[in-house]
């Protein structure tokens, strides 16, 4: 990577499930973890179906965001089904490429912001994982985060979402409203993402990478000539050296 002239703020914006870290997303291990708590009321269930009913028209990812109604009652706080008080979110392992990505950008001067479907508790568990991650480093940083609000009611989630689920489109209005609002030079900031519902958000800056994409993500990002990473969990840096020589030699047949 290399550092640019500043004309204006610059950013660099991150999806989370798939991209910082690997599957399963971080809200399939929430809801694992609220059902092996019970935490969930039985009429919830018929709820989500319901509401997956009404959605389908609008696709599967309407129906994967936008869909929140299983957390309907369901105590912010998780003191319900939390001996602590405070709700438990476990923490999966970042890609240690990712950790290093970020640390970069936050060395360059970069404002860092998570723009994820996920629910917004859930990211901003992670955003504070990553602040203690460079933090250990001596890199100090602020991580903005951009995710699916949920409606809460007397210290309860109601299962609705405040505003649009995060995803797709979203993203990229949300990150052109971040820029006018926090001064951002979009041509000049940075985006990753590994999902081909991520290019929207990936279109909207000058510097667009994909990570561990599938196939049709890939073919798409080689047409719009951007990077393509493989980041995996726990590789040694002789293995990373030996895959990024590979993507070179690949480039260069290509």
């Amino acid at each position: 990577m290399r550092s640019q002239g500043k004309t204006g703020r610059i950013a660099a914006f991150f999806d989370l499930d798939g991209t910082l870290m690997a599957p399963p997303s971080l809200e399939r291990r929430f809801f694992s973890d609220l059902r092996r708590r019970r935490a969930i009321p039985m009429r919830n269930y018929f709820l989500w179906l319901a509401r997956t009913a009404r959605l389908a028209a609008r696709g599967i990812e309407a129906m994967r965001h936008a869909n929140k109604m299983y957390l309907r009652g369901v105590r912010k706080d998780g003191s319900e089904f939390c001996q602590s008080g405070q709700l438990e979110m476990a923490v999966p392992r970042f890609f240690p490429e990712a950790v290093d990505t970020v640390a970069w950008h936050a060395e360059q001067g970069h404002e860092i912001v998570l723009v994820s479907g996920t629910v917004a508790p859930l990211a901003q568990e992670m955003a504070l994982a990553l602040i203690v991650r460079l933090a250990v480093r001596g890199i100090p940083t602020s991580v903005g985060v951009c995710a699916t609000r949920l409606e809460e009611n007397l210290g309860r989630w109601t299962g609705r979402i405040v505003g649009d689920a995060m995803f797709g489109k979203t993203k990229a209005q949300a990150v052109r409203q971040m820029a006018t609002c926090e001064g951002f030079e979009l041509a000049q900031c940075y985006a990753y993402g590994d999902s081909i519902v991520d290019r929207w958000m990936l279109e909207a800056v000058g510097n667009a990478a994909v990570v561990n994409p599938s196939w049709r993500m890939e073919k798409f990002a080689r047409r719009r000539g951007w990077a393509v990473l493989t980041w995996t969990e726990g590789r040694n840096s002789t293995q990373r050296a030996l895959g990024t020589q590979r993507r070179d030699e690949a480039e260069k047949v290509a």
